[in-house]
Parts: C-alpha cells; structure tokens; sequence
C-alpha cells in the first residue's frame, strides 16, 4: 500500500515519520542479509559494480565465445579436484567436451581454439587415486 504525502506536511517529515514506522513494524529486520556486512565494501568503487554483478549472476560473459570457452576449459581441473563424486566429475567433462567438439565443427567468434576434448576415463582414473580413502 502507497501511503500519499498529507497536504501541509513537509516531505522530509513525512518521509522520517514512513522510515520510523517501518522501523517499529520491524520491515527493515525482515529484509534479505540484515545484519550482515555488505559484500565488496572493502573494494575500491567501481563504476559498473552493478553491470559485473548482473553479469555474474547471469552467467554472462564479455568474452568472446572461443575465449570463453578456453576459459572454461582451463577452470575444469579445479572443478574435477573440488567433484566430490565420480558421476560429477563426468559431468563436468561431458559438458565441457560437447561444447569443445561443437566448437570444433563450428568455430566459434575469436581467436582459434586450439582446444581438444578431455579424456574422460583417465581423468577418472587420477580423480579416484586422489580421492581414494586413507
């Protein structure tokens, strides 16, 4: 419900008297985060910290797709190392693999590739030695 300004009354009151008696309702507790620090505080201000963040959650990319693609390859092994189960790890590969074998057959925007599918057994095989139990 939108409250309206009374006639005769100042703004800023009107606004103080909205703020003060949202804050007896408790509105402001009930609010995502209350209560923790804001994220990125500590960073330098950033112009576009809204446009990163966007992006970020949107899973954009300002790169073009053959170098966000190599990025995405060069980030599978730390992504296998932090898999916490075998069918997870060839999930990753999959997906990796089939966009790499896209790319190949249709070469994306960019600069060449120079990418080959991952082998997905032997990189199996070292993820279980490294996550075989003591």
């Amino acid at each position: 419900m939108t409250e309206r300004k009374p006639p005769g009354v100042s703004f800023e009151s009107w606004v103080d008297r909205q703020i003060h008696e949202a804050q007896e309702r408790g509105d402001f507790s009930r609010l995502p985060g209350f209560g923790k620090p804001i994220a990125g505080l500590e960073r330098p201000y950033d112009e576009a910290w809204w446009i990163k963040q966007k992006m970020q959650r949107e899973g954009v990319s300002m790169l073009p797709p053959a170098l966000a693609l190599r990025k995405e390859a060069e980030d599978v092994p730390a992504a296998v190392a932090g898999a916490r189960t075998e069918s997870e790890v060839r999930r990753i590969l999959t997906e990796v693999n089939e966009k790499i074998e896209r790319a190949v057959r249709m070469p994306p925007e960019g600069p060449p590739l120079h990418l080959k599918p991952f082998d997905v057994e032997a990189t199996v095989r070292r993820w279980r030695e490294e996550h075989r139990p003591a």
